[in-house]
């Protein structure tokens, strides 16, 4: 072959295989409809924990995200029609061409939705800051990154403000924001007279204030304000003339990296909900939401208490995480003070009872309450495991079960522990960190912490968690019966499930609140629409949940939605706006469609296969 053929010949062979490598790329990012990509710099791992931990975020929220290198993103082949929305994720994402911020701009105009997070572009491919302001500053809708003006202080730790009904969408339960709006127990109660939306602020377990890191922003913001500080906007969206941008002014990876993931998981959910009308795989069985309910018993202080509270109604509701120090003694060894359940007829009793009701046995720390959270993350972990043993033995010797759950005594959890946890068969554990969340598999230090537990975040009223916390911080009766009632129906509303605690000793002053708030979750599950979960329910159904295939396409207007599980899809559901598709249609397998507010809930029976139909309503 002479040289000039060869030439051609190689020539038109690379270029073969360069377009069937990039129509490969194509087709692995567009089996679904739905599918939104994690914009991730050239050479960057699709592990790294930076990128997976969006990727995890997505999965867990019940959402298809994909992560794909900004050199893909940017070449002609690709298909940036067919592709939902795009994020532009903080930290890992600071230096960008302005090439790659060209066409992303591009996207946007011709009608993409953007995710734009925080100082996402805000660096030159040299690693200088950008001249005056941010390049994407047009994108975002306000004037930010102001290195040249502010310098060292271009960015402020401020308190986080917004409308309790931004917080709502943004699915963050009341208390974790507040004030709050209270709920309503009993229907002839009378509404309460706050106002229907009105001015509130992100709030820390223990602590109260709750500041987080943003940009000082300069000027009007052209869009809808969602949340707002000191320093200007933290978050909003805008149109850009065909497409729009939701704009985050918090550093959303960082924050989920340190246990604190509520804003990455919430404005995630908002991106693929409010602005795209994405539909959602829900994360409750049968698509109910539910709490719960989770009692930490750790000494013989609370054989009383659980006496008195054997004739509440509450032991009529359930099933109920119960979770036990099991050792004999409390404070120190030797005190005798422990709820001892090996040599306690009366606690041994209780433990058959609830197990007989259907209540989860769980794990509340090793063995001698006090003695183990005070050591647990200072000394040697080799020197403590042998209480975590020695609980777990004896509540299995009584019980006659495997336990699976777990507790922190006093909340104190190093890591070490959840991974002695996850390499024993737990499956589940109450966590101080990730407030406000619904059970996570999260990360700490930037590392996720296990594969097959779960950590379930307390919920909280401001300052206060346990019912004890409440009277010592000065919160009203009325204001935690308003909270209990309000977080019920912010679980059942989003047909999600978190997780309240107490101890039975804290729980005695409420008798009244809590009987008031059994009659409302008695009703509401009677009515099809609330659950009370054990934690280990929780778990093992989000396990299995990962086995579900699922994927969406749009055709000629029409939806389909197409789910398979290797054994049984019964009880897993899915969400689609009922405001952009009419009511689904089941085409293949076994399903129940229902209406709920504006939403289609559609929930899988026996079967391992389901498929439903839903067309494009006319805007």
């Amino acid at each position: 072959m002479k040289p000039r053929k060869l030439i051609y010949f190689v020539s038109a062979t690379l270029g073969l295989v360069l377009i069937v490598s990039l129509w490969a790329v194509r087709e692995r990012l567009e089996f679904s409809s739905d599918r939104m990509i994690l914009l991730v710099p050239d050479g960057m791992s699709q592990s790294d924990p930076r990128v997976t931990m969006w990727l995890d975020a997505a999965s867990e929220e019940g959402l298809h995200v994909s992560a794909v290198h900004d050199s893909e993103f940017v070449r002609p082949v690709f298909s940036q029609a067919r592709t939902a929305g795009v994020i532009l994720p903080d930290s890992i994402h600071q230096r960008a061409s302005d090439a790659f911020l060209a066409s992303l701009k591009t996207f946007v105009a011709n009608g993409g939705k953007l995710l734009l997070v925080y100082d996402a572009g805000t660096l030159l491919p040299n690693g200088g800051y950008s001249p005056k302001q941010s390049r994407l500053t047009d994108l975002a809708g306000v004037s930010y990154s102001l290195y040249d003006t502010l310098g060292d202080k271009t960015m402020q730790w401020s308190v986080i403000s917004g409308l309790d009904s931004t917080f709502d969408e943004l699915e963050v339960p009341p208390g974790k924001y507040y004030p709050f709006r209270p709920g309503v127990m009993t229907s002839g109660a009378a509404p309460s007279d706050a106002p229907a939306f009105r001015e509130t602020e992100l709030r820390r377990y223990k602590y109260g204030d709750l500041e987080y890191p943003s940009f000082v922003t300069s000027g009007t913001y052209d869009g809808k304000v969602l949340l707002h500080s000191s320093a200007g906007t933290v978050a909003g969206e805008h149109p850009y003339q065909k497409g729009s941008v939701l704009f985050v002014n918090l550093p959303l990876s960082y924050l989920k990296g340190k246990t604190d993931g509520l804003m990455l998981h919430g404005f995630l959910k908002y991106f693929a909900l409010r602005t795209m009308a994405l539909p959602r795989m829900l994360t409750v069985p049968d698509g109910i939401g539910g709490l719960v309910l989770n009692w930490h018993v750790d000494s013989n202080a609370s054989i009383k208490p659980m006496q008195e509270i054997d004739s509440w109604g509450l032991l009529k509701q359930g099933p109920y995480s119960i979770h036990i120090t099991a050792g004999p003694d409390s404070t120190e060894p030797g005190d005798h003070r422990g709820f001892d359940l090996e040599g306690n007829l009366i606690g041994q009793t209780f433990v058959q009872k609830y197990l007989a009701l259907g209540y989860t046995i769980g794990s509340h720390g090793g063995w001698i309450h006090d003695y183990f959270a005070s050591h647990v993350d200072k000394d040697d972990p080799k020197s403590l495991e042998k209480y975590l043993v020695l609980n777990k033995a004896a509540l299995e010797r009584v019980t006659g079960t495997t336990v699976a759950e777990y507790s922190a005594p006093d909340g104190n959890q190093p890591m070490w522990v959840t991974q002695w946890l996850d390499a024993h068969g737990f499956v589940a554990y109450y966590f101080t960190g990730d407030s406000g969340m619904g059970p996570t598999q999260g990360y700490r230090y930037g590392i996720r912490e296990g594969h097959n537990i779960w950590a379930f975040p307390i919920l909280h009223l401001d300052r206060a968690a346990a019912f004890e916390e409440f009277g010592e911080d000065g919160y009203s009766t009325d204001e935690v019966e308003g909270w209990l009632a309000a977080i019920t129906n912010f679980a059942t509303e989003h047909h999600v499930v978190r997780l309240v605690y107490f101890h039975p000793s804290g729980i005695l002053d409420y008798h009244d609140v809590i009987e008031r708030w059994l009659v409302m979750t008695g009703a509401a599950r009677d009515n099809h629409t609330f659950r009370w979960y054990t934690m280990t329910q929780i778990a093992n159904f989000l396990n299995d949940r990962k086995n579900v295939q699922w994927r969406t396409a749009e055709s000629d207007g029409v939806l389909k939605i197409t789910a398979s599980h290797p054994r049984n899809l019964a009880h897993f559901a899915w969400q689609i706006s009922a405001v952009q598709y009419t009511q689904p249609q089941i085409t293949r397998g076994n399903g129940v469609v229902q209406m709920d507010g504006s939403s289609w809930i559609v929930v899988a029976q026996a079967g391992n296969e389901l498929e439903f139909e839903s067309r494009v309503r006319h805007q």
